[in-house]
């Protein structure tokens, strides 16, 4: 009896040891499953984080002033148009030029894309530096210059202007400008004092009026001087030329145009300021875009969104690893 109950109780012994032992495999291969569910999971959560990350978005209602000038209009309105398709709402303003860079430098506008340095905005720029920031500079090279038809072939340098007469008493010593405020002005009035020009005048206007003024002149082939600058549709349209500037009072080559922002504004929206931070213009796309707007009377947004719908790898530059809303 003694012998068979121990044989028993080995017997069960084995059996419990057999069970335990398949109960950890069990659990094991339970548990491996589960971290590979489990590994699978943060993969795809990691792959899932991948596809959206990008830089927050942060503060939503951004405020963008703007000149109505013949780059600004469209480049203004194709940055706001970027920045909304990322899920901001951007409110344009339209103002002069020292209101323009005031309201960024004060707080109550977060940028603008029309800063043109060194030369033309220097005393803009030298006022409000301490309160704003260039975020990138989107076109390399800007020329300004007084600009006369081409068919007033004896005209060919400011200097050509001091002391003639016959040139001054054509055009009654007048030189047809834009918005007072605007840098071209301040650059002009500084044109008058370097090069000795005395008996000539500058007027106020805008540039809608100068440029009507312009085509008026074209027209009827008289005289006319103007201040103007590239990039412009005008020289699309109008066989013009732009006068030397020895003395580079306009910025010799040209200026670099910016997009500049209040400072605090790559915190208080990192994603918008990415997007400025990667959108950059050339020569052909503002040619493109500036003559429906500004001869054919197009809405400036309904022309960059035609030009975004048409350029898709250019979009897909200016806003790489930025989520789309």
């Amino acid at each position: 009896m003694g012998g068979i109950i121990i044989f028993k109780d080995r017997k069960i012994k084995f059996g419990l040891t057999v069970f335990a032992l398949m109960l950890m495999m069990f659990l094991a291969a339970c548990g491996g499953d589960s971290n590979e569910e489990d590994n699978s999971n943060s993969s795809d959560d990691k792959n899932s984080e991948e596809t959206t990350e990008g830089p927050a978005i942060g503060q939503k209602d951004l405020t963008q002033p703007y000149v109505a000038w013949a780059r600004e209009t469209v480049s203004t309105h194709m940055l706001a148009e970027l920045l909304e398709m990322v899920g901001y709402n951007v409110e344009l303003s339209q103002v002069e030029a020292g209101p323009m860079w005031s309201s960024v430098a004060e707080g109550s506008a977060d940028f603008h894309t029309s800063a043109w340095l060194p030369a033309t905005h220097a005393s803009y720029w030298e006022e409000y530096q301490g309160d704003i920031v260039k975020v990138k500079q989107v076109l390399d090279k800007a020329p300004l210059a007084l600009t006369v038809p081409s068919y007033m072939e004896d005209v060919n340098s400011i200097e050509d202007l001091k002391g003639n007469e016959e040139l001054g008493e054509s055009v009654d010593w007048e030189i047809v400008g834009i918005d007072p405020g605007a840098g071209i002005m301040q650059n002009t009035q500084q044109v008058f004092e370097e090069y000795g020009l005395e008996n000539w005048n500058l007027t106020s206007s805008s540039e809608a009026a100068m440029l009507a003024a312009l085509q008026s002149a074209i027209e009827n082939e008289e005289p006319i001087i103007v201040p103007l600058w590239k990039p412009h549709w005008a020289f699309g349209t109008m066989d013009l030329k732009m006068l030397e500037d020895p003395q580079e009072i306009y910025g010799g080559d040209g200026d670099q145009v910016y997009t500049v922002a209040r400072k605090g504004l790559k915190e208080d929206a990192p994603r918008a300021y990415k997007v400025m931070e990667q959108y950059n213009e050339n020569y052909e796309m503002l040619e493109e875009m500036m003559p429906k707007v500004h001869k054919d009377g197009q809405d400036p947004a309904d022309v960059v969104k035609e030009f975004i719908e048409n350029n898709p790898d250019k979009v897909d530059e200016w806003l790489k690893g930025i989520p789309r809303e």
